[in-house]
């Protein structure tokens, strides 16, 4: 009997290590498509993934026919899966931060300080937009004008309007993209203008590129419209509000034409994307055929012609490239007080819940601009703005700006319901992002 146990006795280590193996090998595989779906997070199919083809952009060769307001497409069809190929500048580089920053300025907290702040009165700026101008509009509570960021390690340096000037002398700083950084190009002609005798600066009239210009430094501060990078059927400064969306995604040449020059360059894209689909119509289109596709895919498709501009024409050494993060809205009050139903209308303060995340902040495309971003390396400095402006949920106009539209009894009645909560007061958050600019260069 004990020579019987003695011959069955091996079977149970090798079951126990083909198990084990069996365990192992599950392991490993699931790792395996996990790792894969993460770092390829195009819900593509393989069929789809055989028919992408990759388009050349921004060629010199054009379609006849420029895009505005009055543009239409002929017919629309499904999407043809082209994608931008554009070649990394330098695919071996880290990604592209500040100059050697060892602290991270843009993870803080605001601190309430009425002897530093306002960096300048709304009144005064001869500049400011009634879009923007929350004081002069009915906003009584003034201490969303008070608040400073303050980083957690270290400190941001403080705004000094000489050094500004002395950094822009003989240069040209423009603002490309939509209404959001036109506010921030405001801002800092609010920061800037006092100093400058009235005599010795000027204001071009409200146009696709709007100047400012100070004489004694030689400078100017320019804003572009050109809220989704690409050429548009939405590139009127005034005469944008269009049922159909249409670009050509594969081309910033119409607007390169004007930044190119520009010594300084902050851009931004992020809000016009999230208003439905869009429609593409490609360079090459001789019959005036759309396609359509979503936000996302489309902003990811003028990301990638605009980053070509980047990678092909841009020599940090000459020229300073920054891109601002999305700016956040704060449409649904229940997602910083559980059980309401508002929005930031009459919204006093800050949020004191570090980390605080609302859905006005999209992650997917926050992943797809850091992606494209990060192939940039160097060329590109990101002012990372998104975080620090989720806790001022006290920030925005509300219902204190002009409105060019007549607004209708019910909505007066409701504040709520006609209150912007995009936009940006100023003086304001916006300041704050002028400051980082100041901080880098």
């Amino acid at each position: 009997m004990m020579q019987r146990w003695n011959r069955k006795k091996p079977h149970f280590p090798i079951l126990i290590l083909l198990f084990i193996l069996f365990i192992v090998f599950t392991i490993l595989y699931n790792e395996l498509n996990i790792r894969q779906i993460n770092e390829d997070p195009d819900p593509v199919s393989r069929n789809q993934r055989a028919s992408i083809t990759y388009v050349k952009p921004n060629l010199a060769k054009r379609a006849s026919e420029v895009l505005d307001r009055f543009s239409t497409c002929n017919s629309t069809r499904e999407y043809s899966w082209r994608r931008i190929g554009w070649v990394d500048p330098s695919p071996n580089l880290g990604r592209g931060r500040v100059d050697g920053e060892s602290c991270d300025v843009f993870s803080g907290k605001w601190v309430f300080d009425n002897r530093s702040h306002p960096l300048y009165s709304e009144s005064e700026c001869p500049y400011m937009s009634d879009q923007l101008a929350c004081h002069k509009h009915g906003r009584a509570d003034l201490l969303y004008q008070y608040w400073r960021w303050q980083p957690h390690d270290c400190n941001l340096k403080r705004w000094n309007v000489k050094e500004m000037w002395e950094k822009l002398r003989g240069k040209r700083l423009m603002f490309v993209g939509d209404s959001l950084n036109r506010g921030q190009w405001i801002s800092m002609v609010c920061l800037l203008q006092s100093v400058i005798p009235a005599d010795k600066r000027s204001m071009s009239p409200n146009a696709e590129l709007t100047i400012f210009r100070a004489e004694e430094y030689n400078a100017t501060v320019e804003f572009l419209w050109a809220p989704l990078l690409v050429e548009s059927n939405s590139d009127d400064p005034v005469n944008h509000k269009l049922a159909d969306r249409i670009i050509r995604p594969d081309s910033v040449t119409r607007h390169s034409s004007q930044w190119e020059h520009a010594d300084i360059l902050v851009f931004n894209s992020y809000l016009w994307w999230r208003q439905g689909p869009v429609k593409l119509l490609w360079s090459d289109e001789e019959n005036g055929a759309c396609e359509e596709l979503d936000g996302l895919g489309a902003m990811e498709l003028a990301m990638g012609a605009w980053a070509d501009w980047v990678a092909s024409k841009v020599d940090p050494q000459k020229k300073r490239v920054f891109f601002v993060t999305m700016s956040p809205t704060h449409l649904w009050s229940r997602e910083w007080a559980p059980g309401t139903e508002g929005n930031c209308y009459n919204e006093k303060t800050p949020m004191n819940l570090e980390g605080y995340w609302g859905s006005g902040s999209d992650l997917p495309t926050m992943r797809m601009v850091d992606k494209v971003l990060a192939r940039l390396s160097t060329k590109v400095s990101v002012l990372n703005i998104t975080q620090l402006s989720e806790y001022r949920k006290d920030g925005h106009p509300s219902i204190y700006r002009k409105f060019w539209e007549t607004l209708r009894p019910e909505q007066l009645a409701n504040p709520a319901s006609y209150s912007d909560c995009i936009h940006w007061c100023l003086p304001g958050v916006p300041d704050v992002w002028n400051e980082f600019l100041f901080h880098f260069l």
